[in-house]
């Protein structure tokens, strides 16, 4: 394997466990804010849809680790 692309996998699999983290943290506040009863529900509402569009970066990233079986 090719040394640029294994410092490629290593950012992706660093930005990735900054991705998780994100979504994990916007998960914790999402749980405690429908827990104590947020009034402002378009803000909780940003907020899954903040974490969506995490999940999807995750998952673009996560198939960019997949090899490419046709290489």
């Amino acid at each position: 394997m090719n040394r640029g692309v294994r410092l490629e996998q290593a950012e992706v699999m660093r930005w990735l466990e900054q991705l998780r983290i994100e979504h994990r943290d916007l998960d914790e506040v999402i749980e405690y804010l429908i827990e104590t009863g947020h009034k402002d529900h378009m803000k909780v509402q940003r907020l899954k849809k903040r974490k969506l569009r995490l999940k999807d970066s995750i998952a673009k990233l996560e198939s960019q680790l997949i090899p490419d079986l046709d290489a």
